[in-house]
Formats: C-alpha cells, sequence, structure tokens
C-alpha cells in the first residue's frame, strides 16, 4: 500500500507539474512568440529546472504541440457547450452572444494560435493537426445548425449546414486578424456578432422561417 501511495502522490505531482509548465509556456510564447523563446524561460516562468521539463516534454516543439492542443480541444468544448442551450429551434442572436463570448475573450490565445499557423503551415504532419481542430469546431457549429433544420432556416447562399459552418470559422477568422492589430476586443465582439447574425439569419437578427 505504501508503494501504491507513493506512486500516487508521484503520479499527482508529476501532472501538476505538467500543468504548470503548460501555463507558464502559454504566457511566455504569447508574450515573445514561438521561436522566441528557450526552455530556460519556460522552466523559470513555472519555478522548475530543466530536469523537471525533460521529464514531461522532449522538446520546446512537442511543449507547444501539447499547449495549442489543450486550449484548442478545452475551445471545440466550449463552443459545444454554447450552441447546445438552446431548444429545438435556434435563437441566432443568443447563441451568437454566447460563442462570441467564448471565442473572442483571450487575445493571448489568439497570439499563441496565429503563431501555431505560421508553424503548421510550413510542418504538414503540425497542419494536420490543425485542420483536425478547425474541423472539429466547424462540425459542432454544423452539428447544431442541422437540429435546428425544421425550425429556424438558413439563408439559401449559404448551401448546406457544413457550408453555413465554414462560413462562420472564416467570419471568426477575419475579425480576429484586424483585432490582433488594433487590440479592440470590444469591437471586435460588436462586429464578430452583427457578422454572425447576418450570415445566420435574413440580417435583421430574427430568424428567417419564410424558406420553411
Amino acid at each position: 500500500m505504501a508503494v501504491e501511495g507513493t506512486t500516487g502522490r508521484v503520479t499527482r505531482r508529476r501532472v501538476r507539474t505538467r500543468a504548470n509548465l503548460l501555463d507558464a509556456a502559454f504566457s511566455v510564447f504569447a508574450a515573445k512568440g514561438f521561436g522566441h523563446v528557450s526552455i530556460e524561460e519556460v522552466c523559470e516562468a513555472a519555478g522548475y529546472s530543466r530536469g523537471a521539463f525533460y521529464s514531461n516534454f522532449s522538446s520546446l516543439d512537442e511543449l507547444f504541440f501539447a499547449l495549442y492542443q489543450e486550449r484548442a480541444d478545452l475551445i471545440a468544448e466550449q463552443v459545444s457547450g454554447a450552441l447546445a442551450l438552446d431548444g429545438p429551434g435556434l435563437d441566432v442572436p443568443a447563441a451568437v452572444d454566447r460563442v462570441t463570448d467564448v471565442l473572442l475573450l483571450d487575445r493571448d490565445w489568439l497570439l499563441v494560435k496565429t503563431d501555431f499557423l505560421v508553424h503548421a503551415a510550413r510542418d504538414p504532419e503540425v497542419a494536420r493537426s490543425l485542420l483536425e481542430h478547425r474541423a472539429r469546431l466547424r462540425q459542432a457549429i454544423a452539428d447544431r445548425l442541422a437540429r435546428a433544420r425544421g425550425h429556424t432556416a438558413l439563408p439559401a447562399v449559404l448551401g448546406d449546414t457544413d457550408g453555413a459552418a465554414h462560413a462562420v470559422v472564416a467570419a471568426y477568422d477575419g475579425v480576429t486578424t484586424q483585432l490582433l492589430l488594433d487590440r479592440d476586443v470590444e469591437h471586435a465582439r460588436a462586429w464578430l456578432k452583427q457578422l454572425l447574425t447576418a450570415l445566420l439569419t435574413d440580417g435583421s437578427g430574427t430568424p428567417d422561417h419564410s424558406q420553411n
């Protein structure tokens, strides 16, 4: 039993160390950018030695990949949760409000995600991971729109629910690019809400049921 208890404490400590390294790396990567950060800087920010780093990650690339995967999975879950709160129909303005709150609050995440995008553009294996995350995000949106069919019509120009989901993600990409440059979170949130409402309704904020 003593061995099992000790093993449990070691495992919990290692999980905590890994989480602390990821949190510290997030702050350092957001501040300096991937490619301008050393293992020593991450260790210093987390308060750990290089030994602690290498007991969890083989390289800075592996840590960066794990960091992106963790945050991307969390955001996909948050978006799915935000979209699941309505009944059979879809209250577009309310859903847009919830999703934009999830997607736009963290500028540091956008900085890290942009670094990951540039990194992925040069590495096909990393690109596959990024494409998988974006596909999960689009699928969560498409699934919700599909559940609302028969209750809430989409503009015909978007085609099917997959087309609408692609349009939503494209709108988010455009607005967040501007946000990275002007740092105006409130304007970005307001603009994304207007844009998504126009995309998913007749533009007035009220779903168009005339196609049903």
